[in-house]
């Protein structure tokens, strides 16, 4: 063997490494031999060597696996916003695995509230449970990894932010009630609890109506089960719905499936599906929503409502001023014919006396109307002088202070200068 390396030494000494290596193949230092132990049997029987592998190393913390908080975005040439608990494939660090993330994000008061879609043009909060992964690692992430898609691929990019599960995401949750028991503000409402604990549980707990109107959890009722006590600050009606805004806490699944790709045949290394997502199992089986009854929509038929007279209280209508106080005059109905006043027909006589104190009313009522129309433009000229005079006055006024004043400026300069010269000053 070295005497055979000699004479391929010296007989490909001028040659290029192309064609050395087409003749005596690659030499030693031209290649790198690793032992990996516990490689899936797959691997070697399916291994092509057409496919690119790439070789990574991971650090002695990186094996482990729990939460990582996230920050994500989704990408802006991709054609549809993400779902929450549609599993996605990230490439993180060395990895590339299948999980399902919870998108959610956080408010002023530091909840961290659940998504049910990914913002269209804004960061967001993901959690997931995967590798371990230092923090400030980038990662993008792709809804599948088979074939050749037409449209952009890349789903969202983000980085991880943290690496324990301390934040609590949550939910809304609203509780429906419906009262069956009304006394003035206070009210029995059922429907919402199914026992007595649970309602101990939200004692003191703020609820409100549909109308606006607000109250507060006080105590259950031994019947019926779940019923208890509350106080709202107005008169509730019977068809009045109550509800309790309440927040309720997510898990987040626990799935960690690594893209085995290497695993598959010779040719079938681009056609690997983790899990599907919920839309493409029903495409795939040909099911459809059906829509819920109470979403479709349906002509509204509203029926007239009678409100009841308003009641004030005796003691309140006496410290009322008498025009807020109610008139208990009830209206008077249809006089009949023989109480009404009859007609009065004047004489030719007193027809002329009524003309004339009319033609005499309305003589009078034209000069005194001409007479305040003469008094009000005099008023307005007598304004209009008694302006001028005042801003004349103003004027002669301002003009006696600038001279003061700038008399008074000329004698500080001259008490100034005579202390500068030493010269006593005059008093």
């Amino acid at each position: 063997e070295v005497r055979q390396a000699t004479l391929n030494r010296a007989e490909f000494e001028d040659a290029d490494d192309e064609t050395r290596v087409q003749y005596e193949g690659f030499r030693p230092g031209m290649y790198v031999r690793l032992e990996i132990p516990s490689v899936p049997c797959e691997f070697v029987t399916n291994f092509d060597p057409h496919y690119p592998v790439i070789l990574g190393g991971l650090g002695s913390s990186e094996g482990n696996t729990g939460y990582l908080q996230m920050r994500l975005k989704k990408h802006r040439w991709h054609d549809c916003i993400l779902k929450t608990r549609d599993p996605l494939i990230l490439s993180l660090g060395w990895r590339r695995f299948q999980t399902i993330p919870l998108y959610h994000i956080e408010d002023h008061n530091g909840r961290h509230r659940l998504l049910k879609y990914t913002p269209q043009h804004m960061h967001c909060g993901a959690s997931i449970w995967g590798p371990i992964t230092p923090q400030g690692t980038g990662f993008l992430a792709v809804q599948t990894v088979a074939g050749a898609k037409v449209n952009f691929r890349i789903a969202a990019t983000g980085v991880v932010l943290d690496l324990d599960r301390s934040v609590t995401i949550v939910k809304k949750l609203k509780l429906i009630g419906y009262p069956y028991k009304i006394y003035k503000n206070t009210c029995f409402i059922k429907g919402m609890f199914n026992t007595a604990l649970e309602v101990a549980k939200f004692e003191g707990a703020s609820v409100r109506t549909v109308s606006g109107i607000r109250g507060q959890i006080k105590k259950a009722l031994s019947t019926p089960a779940g019923a208890y006590r509350a106080t709202f600050e107005d008169r509730l009606l019977m068809s009045d719905i109550v509800f309790l805004r309440s927040w309720y806490p997510v898990s987040v699944p626990q799935l960690y499936n690594p893209v085995t790709s290497l695993l598959l045949p010779c040719g079938q290394k681009e056609n690997w599906s983790g899990m599907k997502t919920l839309a493409q199992l029903k495409h795939s089986l040909g099911i459809r929503n059906k829509p819920a009854a109470d979403s479709l929509y349906k002509p509204v038929a509203r029926a007239q409502r009678h409100f009841n007279p308003l009641h004030i209280p005796k003691q309140l209508q006496k410290a009322l001023p008498f025009k807020s106080k109610p008139k208990l005059q009830q209206p008077k109905g249809k006089v009949p014919h023989d109480l009404q006043r009859p007609s009065v027909i004047r004489e030719p006589r007193e027809k002329k006396v009524a003309a004339l104190l009319h033609a005499l009313n309305m003589v009078h009522n034209h000069k005194s109307k001409k007479a305040s129309g003469v008094q009000h433009s005099k008023h307005k000229a007598f304004l209009q002088q008694k302006e001028k005079q005042e801003e004349a006055k103003l004027k002669r006024q301002k003009e006696a202070r600038k001279k003061l004043y700038r008399v008074m400026g000329q004698m500080d300069k001259r008490k100034q200068k005579s202390s500068l010269k030493g010269a006593p000053q005059d008093e």
